[in-house]
């Protein structure tokens, strides 16, 4: 599996975790909760700063609030104090606070947050955080692949903490008044999509309107669903690839059948939850959590096996979230310890189902809590294991997929392809343009 991050609100897509462009501000898909202002030091007054985003509801931050001013340091180390810094210009809370060495000790944050402040030498590596996790044995309770895309080759600069990944849903009412098989590959999409616009249904629901990011990652999950990319596995650029050409010329065929809706390009994330909610919606690639999303959990929402591509491909895009230290910190010892802490109390934020995220350790997958909803259990079962991030086809994160996930080249890409006025070279043609242009060599 390979690996990212990003970030929720009602703005964004809920991807619970939003990597950022370097110079352009962000908000959250999930509701935002909490508060305070970035004042103290990341050394503070002999305290570890940790500052955490609403990834969540308000519970949230006051169940993370009180793992963190809980933990009791062994001696010699230092106690945590929390603070919530809202997503609504996050990039420049932390750049600012940075800079005028009032930041943090500890973070969580946009998911290529790390690998961008990494580049100002502003990380503290996460060397010996591994090594004490391997030796409490929690570094083998990680799911295979999450903590990989995190090592570079000065150190891991994070740890990962949580997964923000898109599965494929259907309705299963809309198909049994269909008479179809869920989709298992391209040409099933295509002939059960043209079912259900016939039936004035939607058979691949998405949207890019303002705020709503899950066009933006349809696009890259069908290239990565067909064993392309944006990027050659040494980091490349790479969007002019076969791969990558096949798989836009299939959804502009399915745009010019109607089985995206036309309205699609300005669906905000209100209109998408709208269209599954009224059940206009059978088939589409969303968040986790969907029922509880869009408000209906009367078990007519269902995770779908993964699709395969032309070519036996299958994939799914994820984006990790992690936690990652700084070099202004009162002890780097103690960042360390409590980050370690920290890690281990995690399962409590899943056992009180506060999280709308895939959890990064197995046995937090394995709690009652979490196997109760049998759409848990299959994302892990089918998607974890396929699993890809933005870096692919290679599988390194790094700061440049920070301005791919929220930069203006993938935006107008999307608005190109679901408008439907181009061919599949040409669009890709000036993604790639729009990237090369903003891109760190």
């Amino acid at each position: 599996m390979t690996i990212k991050s990003s970030v929720t609100s009602t703005a964004f897509s809920r991807r619970g975790f939003l990597g950022f462009a370097a110079a352009a501000a962000s908000a959250p898909l999930l509701a935002a909760c909490g508060g305070g202002s970035a004042s103290q030091s990341g050394g503070g007054s002999g305290v570890i700063k940790f500052w955490d985003m609403p990834w969540a509801t308000p519970a949230y931050n006051d169940a993370a609030k009180k793992i963190a001013e809980g933990y009791a340091p062994a001696s010699g180390n230092l106690k945590a104090s929390y603070q919530t810094i809202q997503w609504a210009n996050f990039y420049q809370t932390f750049s600012s606070a940075i800079a005028s060495k009032t930041g943090p000790a500890v973070s969580t944050g946009g998911g290529f947050q790390a690998f961008q402040f990494e580049q100002q030498g502003q990380i503290a590596y996460a060397d010996k955080v591994i090594d004490a996790l391997k030796q409490n044995g929690q570094l083998a309770d990680f799911l295979p692949g999450v903590l990989e895309p995190f090592k570079t080759d000065k150190g891991y600069v994070a740890v990962p903490w949580q997964l923000d990944i898109r599965p494929l849903w259907y309705r299963k009412s809309l198909f049994d008044q269909a008479g179809v098989a869920v989709p298992t590959d391209w040409p099933s999409l295509l002939e059960a999509g043209k079912k259900f616009k016939s039936m004035g249904a939607v058979g691949f629901a998405t949207g890019s309107g303002a705020g709503n990011n899950i066009g933006n990652h349809l696009m890259i999950m069908m290239m990565l669903n067909n064993g392309g990319g944006v990027f050659t596995p040494s980091g490349e650029l790479d969007v002019m690839n076969d791969r990558n050409v096949e798989a836009i010329e299939f959804l502009l065929e399915l745009v010019s059948n109607g089985i995206v809706d036309p309205a699609a390009v300005s669906y905000t994330t209100d209109n998408l939850n709208a269209q599954w909610k009224d059940k206009k919606a059978a088939f589409g690639m969303l968040t986790l959590g969907v029922p509880q999303r869009v408000g209906d959990t009367s078990g007519d929402l269902v995770v779908a096996s993964p699709m395969a591509g032309p070519h036996g491909d299958k994939a799914a895009l994820i984006f990790p979230n992690n936690i990652m230290m700084y070099t202004n910190t009162p002890s780097q010892a103690s960042s360390e310890a409590f980050l370690v802490a920290y890690l281990g109390q995690l399962k409590q934020l899943w056992q009180q189902k506060l999280m709308n995220a895939l959890p990064v350790f197995k046995s937090i997958t394995e709690l009652p809590e979490f196997t109760s909803d049998p759409n848990n259990v299959k994302i892990v079962k089918e998607y974890v294991p396929i699993a890809k991030t933005f870096a692919a086809q290679g599988t390194t994160l790094n700061a440049n997929l920070a301005v791919l996930d929220g930069g203006q080249a993938l935006n107008q890409f999307t608005q190109t392809i679901l408008t439907g006025k181009t061919d599949a070279k040409s669009a890709l043609q000036a993604f790639q343009s729009g990237l090369q242009s903003v891109l760190k060599k």
